[in-house]
């Protein structure tokens, strides 16, 4: 199992962040495949988003949670995804598909025990959930699994022999967001007898009315109708009838051999998303450095935000953490660079037990906002 440990992360934001207090970074960092870089900013009250990557000799493994309804979901699965998809890769024999969505499953009961047992003292517990993407890099396969509406993004050069062809914009996960029509229509065919199952309200397409995703890790009371049935639960003004579960806890799951025409891969968030294209994420990053080009990201977004209600980046970064949600959501991005696809260490990683952890902060400003965990874990082949 992961054994966490901590030490001080490199002070490499606050003052290099553009003044915004809001916003956390890492530069650049080593790992097997290449180079990578983290960026989240908050604008929720408690964030709720979290990243993480784990790297070794011969597995990397990226994750992007993006809570909604509170920070815990997001927060329990940076505890409990991956070690999952290390303890059932070495009884398994090593990672797969069948793998990674036996993580994912235990992943969703344990957050359901977690609920079960604070339930009679915290209640709102059952309404909070969190999109899970996660990308896993092992001898020379890229794993991807997602649930909601986080993504990965791949930056492909078309030619490999041309040094300057096209860069394209490549999606590698799948959305669950009911704005999607044809998310839409899978929904409503699960639940032929719910003619409201999918209401278009305020502005958006919401499954029930409520949410937009259709597939999450937590959100119990959409999935447990018993927990709607519970006077305690509608007391918080949560209650939602049902016969059956709306929403579910299966991941989409590709896995592709990185070729090397594979340049880099952007994760993130739907906050990133949500103001950038593919596209446009995939120009900034072949166009700029590499050195703090998950912030650069992060900020073009929030340039995008602030031009939509018609003001400068300069403004909105002077606004206090939930206020701010009123203008972007919280933000995650990772952007992993691919310069050996076939997992060739190229003198990186010479003691092949070396492992290390990166996390975004709990809290832009917590106590635990400048560190990160390292530790030793057996590695996934």
């Amino acid at each position: 199992m992961l054994e966490l440990c901590r030490r001080p992360l490199e002070k490499c934001f606050r003052g290099g962040n553009g003044g915004d207090e809001l916003l956390w970074h890492m530069g650049l960092k080593p790992y097997a495949s290449g180079d990578y870089s983290i960026a989240v900013v908050q604008a929720n009250s408690s964030l709720e988003d979290q990243g993480q990557v784990f790297t070794s000799s011969s597995a990397t493994f990226i994750g992007v949670y993006d809570g909604h309804g509170g920070p815990e979901a997001s927060r329990f699965i940076t505890h409990h995804l991956f070690p999952f998809i290390q303890k059932f890769s070495t009884e398994h024999g090593g990672l797969s598909e069948d793998v990674i969505k036996k993580a994912f499953d235990a992943t969703e009961e344990e957050f359901l025990h977690l609920v079960k047992r604070s339930w009679p003292a915290k209640p709102q517990i059952a309404s909070v959930g969190s999109c899970c993407l996660v990308g896993i890099i092992s001898n020379g396969i890229l794993y991807v699994a997602n649930l909601g509406d986080s993504r990965v993004v791949l930056g492909r050069r078309v030619s490999q022999s041309q040094p300057n062809s096209v860069v394209l914009a490549e999606r590698l996960s799948t959305d669950h967001n009911v704005a999607v029509e044809e998310v839409r229509k899978e929904v409503k065919e699960l639940h032929p007898e719910d003619s409201h199952i999918v209401v278009y309200t305020r502005g958006v397409w919401r499954i029930k009315g409520i949410i937009q995703v259709s597939r999450s890790i937590g959100d119990v009371y959409l999935k447990k109708p018993e927990f709607n049935r519970d006077p305690l639960f509608h007391h918080f003004g949560l209650h939602v009838p049902l016969k059956r579960a709306v929403m579910t806890a299966e991941p989409s799951i590709v896995a592709r051999k990185l070729e090397p025409e594979d340049l880099f891969l952007i994760f993130a968030s739907d906050g990133l998303w949500e103001h950038l294209s593919d596209e446009a994420a995939v120009e900034i990053v072949l166009k700029n450095p590499r050195v703090g080009i998950a912030k650069r990201l992060v900020r073009a977004a929030i340039h995008e935000a602030a031009k939509k209600r018609e003001m400068r980046y300069n403004d909105i970064k002077r606004i206090e953490k939930g206020v701010r949600r009123h203008f972007h959501d919280d933000i995650t991005v990772i952007v992993m660079y691919l310069d050996h696809p076939q997992g060739s260490l190229n003198g990186r990683f010479k003691d092949h037990s070396l492992f290390d952890c990166t996390s975004v902060p709990v809290d832009i400003f917590s106590p635990d906002a400048d560190e990160v965990s390292d530790g030793a874990f057996h590695s996934i082949s």
